[in-house]
Order: structure tokens, then sequence, then C-alpha cells
């Protein structure tokens, strides 16, 4: 566990990956306090979903590592890592089937089970009430990406990692996600890392932002320094 006063619930450690000649993640260090949205902004191919990636070990590091409320990573079971380092991708992977199944997955593998009333808080909070029942193959992209917000909040995650999760929802869906993800990291309390593409949307949703080109760390610091005032 972190000392007493330590804000920070993630921090990496001059945390890499290299595959064959190419450094992917280069040396990255930095730190996520608790109940911050960090934005990751860059280039194409500058290492930032990389680097997500690697913080609950999608992807394994060759160098360096990652410390979870003071704990080194490599000593926590994957699935468990998975489990407090939850992960929203910009499209969203669910199962065939209901809604309900669906949020009841990640819980069922631990030995627990879901009440209907769990559920129906679960889909409160994400702005889909009475879906429970609903069809995925029936949802529209936003309700679906949705969905997969309230399936990573099921397992009760310590920090919700965010690869682009707006850029393949059309300007209305993008808004109501952006509206979910501030009330997450603001009224909840969540601790999260939203990797975007978008300046705009790094400047609207996050207080600091974390700069990558070419796998390393440029900068991290207030967003309005960082990325300036547009």
């Amino acid at each position: 566990m972190n000392a007493a006063g330590d804000a920070a619930i993630l921090r990496t450690e001059k945390l890499s990956r290299r595959v064959g000649e190419a450094w992917i993640v280069n040396e990255v260090s930095l730190s996520v306090e608790r109940g911050e949205l960090l934005g990751v902004v860059g280039p194409s191919g500058s290492g930032k979903s990389s680097l997500l990636r690697l913080l609950n070990r999608l992807d394994e590091p060759t160098g360096g590592t990652v410390f979870l409320d003071g704990e080194d990573y490599r000593g926590i079971e994957a699935r468990e890592l998975r489990r407090r380092v939850g992960m929203v991708t910009q499209r969203p992977y669910l199962f065939p089937g209901d809604v309900a199944a669906n949020l009841r997955f990640g819980p069922e593998q631990r030995g627990e089970k879901l009440s209907d009333a769990q559920l129906a808080e679960l889909l409160e909070r994400v702005g889909l009430p009475g879906f429970a029942a609903r069809n995925i193959a029936n949802l529209s992209g936003g309700e679906q990406q949705r969905v997969s917000l309230a399936r990573a909040l099921a397992n009760r995650p310590e920090v919700l990692l965010l690869d682009e999760p707006t850029s393949a929802l059309d300007e209305k869906a993008k808004v109501g996600i952006e509206e979910l993800i501030r009330s997450l990291a603001g009224g909840d309390g969540f601790t999260c890392m939203l990797v975007t593409h978008e300046l705009d949307q790094a400047r609207r949703l996050c207080r600091r932002v974390a700069m990558m080109e070419r796998g390393r760390l440029m900068q991290v610091g207030a967003t309005e320094q960082v990325l300036g005032v547009h």
C-alpha cells in the first residue's frame, strides 16, 4: 500500500517496450493521482495506446515496471491486475446476448453474482436505465460504449484506462460519453487515464496531460501549459 500522504495510485518507473529494434514505449516515468483524469496525447504512433496496454499487462514490458497503490504490479496475478486496472477501448468488445450477461461476466469470474439491484444501479450510472434485457446487437454505437463502461465498472476497478473511447462515435454520442467520463472522474472520484488524439477533448476533460512522441514522454503538466489555450 502507499505510504500515508502519497497521492499517486499508479506510477510507472522507466516503463519500456521494445519490439525488434523499435522502442514502442521508451523509459516512461509518470504518476497518476487518486481521483485524477490524466490525458495522454501525441501524434499517431507516439505510443499512447501502447502505454495503456502495458499498464494492465495486455502487453508485457521489456523494461521498467508499474506500481499500483505502491505495489510492484509484477507481483499481482494478471487477471486480478486487469480487474483493478480496467480498460475501455475505442471499439467496445461485447459478448453476443443481452446487456445483463455482459455486465455480470466479470464478477462471475470471481465467483460473485451481481444482483438485479446492482445491475440496475450500474445501468443508471451510465445513463442506460432499463437496458438489462436489451440485446447488444440492437444498441447504437454510443449505447454499446456505455455498456462497455458499465462492464468495466462492474469489476470495481481502482483505475480506469480509456483508449480513444469516443473516436468511433458520432458527435452526439461523443458528447454523451464525455459527460459520462467527466461524471465518473469528478463526482464519483474515479482515477482515469484518457488516451485521445483530440487535443480539444483533452482540454475539455483533463486538468493535466502527458505528451508523448516516438514512445517517449516529452512533457507532463497542467493542460493549458502543455497544450496552450485554444
